[in-house]
């Protein structure tokens, strides 16, 4: 179907739902209407319905552009060409884009209503939002590394800070001036200078108490870690806790049951329309 057409009978089906909700007697909104004007000129409609209230005929008319770009004032200009040369006919223009300020200005002078018209895009279809906050308590393991060791002559404590603080989210600097860092092990044993395994990681966080949110620390005079970098002396392991509450806003998008945006180019007024 050609895409003009295609926005004139999607224009219809969505007035015609329109019509239906506001209208207490039946009314068909037709497609593609001839009508003469008092000039003796058929002019040929787009979206064309008539009803009734309190005995007085009301006819509408709309005109479809299915542009990609905003509509000019000459258009809407020659829209009102033809509405007054019908007969007490109330005009409406749509658009998938929106129009020119001269448009709406002319528009709105000649009582000619503006309206966008479209399937909605992301985000446009935000029906509310909700705000919801998370207390997180995250424990860490952190170690206090010998940098006078030879072992430790490979890795760079200062240069490795500075990474820490590069890749957090954040860009949080407190890693260059911490005492205690993470490490990368290989595995999680904790060793001597003889390489005999004194204890593990584990091991020590059964000794850790169940409902205690101090940080705390454990003091070695000979320990060696297996790391990514090699063997490392630390002379202290810490558990610490760190508390964040984080807050996520979470937008309720109803762009799924939304067939269309309509929306008022004069005042600004949004209408979604439902799927059915």
């Amino acid at each position: 179907m050609n895409p003009n057409i295609e926005y004139e009978k999607f224009t219809q089906e969505i007035y015609q739902e329109l019509v239906n909700a506001d209208v207490l007697k039946t009314t068909k909104v037709q497609h593609n209407v001839k009508l003469k004007g008092r000039s003796g000129q058929e002019h040929q409609i787009d979206v064309y319905w008539e009803y009734e209230i309190a005995g007085t005929k009301q006819k509408v008319a709309i005109e479809c552009k299915n542009y990609n770009k905003t509509v000019a004032i000459g258009k809407v200009r020659d829209f009102y060409g033809v509405l007054c040369d019908l007969n007490n006919v109330a005009g409406i223009m749509v658009t998938k884009v929106g129009y020119q300020k001269g448009a709406k200005e002319y528009a709105s002078e000649y009582g000619i209503s503006l309206k966008e018209l479209r399937t909605p895009n992301p985000g446009e279809a935000i029906i509310g939002e909700v705000e919801m906050n998370f207390d997180i308590s995250v424990r860490r393991c952190l170690f206090l590394v010998d940098d006078n060791d030879s072992e430790t002559e490979k890795f760079s404590v200062s240069r490795y800070k500075q990474f820490l603080s590069w890749m957090s989210l954040d860009k949080d600097s407190s890693w260059i001036n911490a005492t205690h860092i993470p490490l990368e092990l290989i595995n999680r044993n904790i060793i001597n200078s003889n390489g005999t395994t004194i204890t593990t990681l584990e091991k020590i966080e059964e000794e850790l108490p169940e409902d205690s949110d101090l940080d705390i620390v454990f003091k070695y005079e000979d320990a060696y870690v297996n790391t990514r970098w090699g063997k490392i002396k630390i002379n202290e392991i810490k558990y610490e806790y760190e508390y964040k509450n984080e807050k996520k806003i979470i937008a309720i998008d109803a762009q799924d049951f939304v067939k269309a945006i309509l929306k008022d180019a004069l005042n600004g007024e949004i209408k979604l329309i439902a799927n059915k």
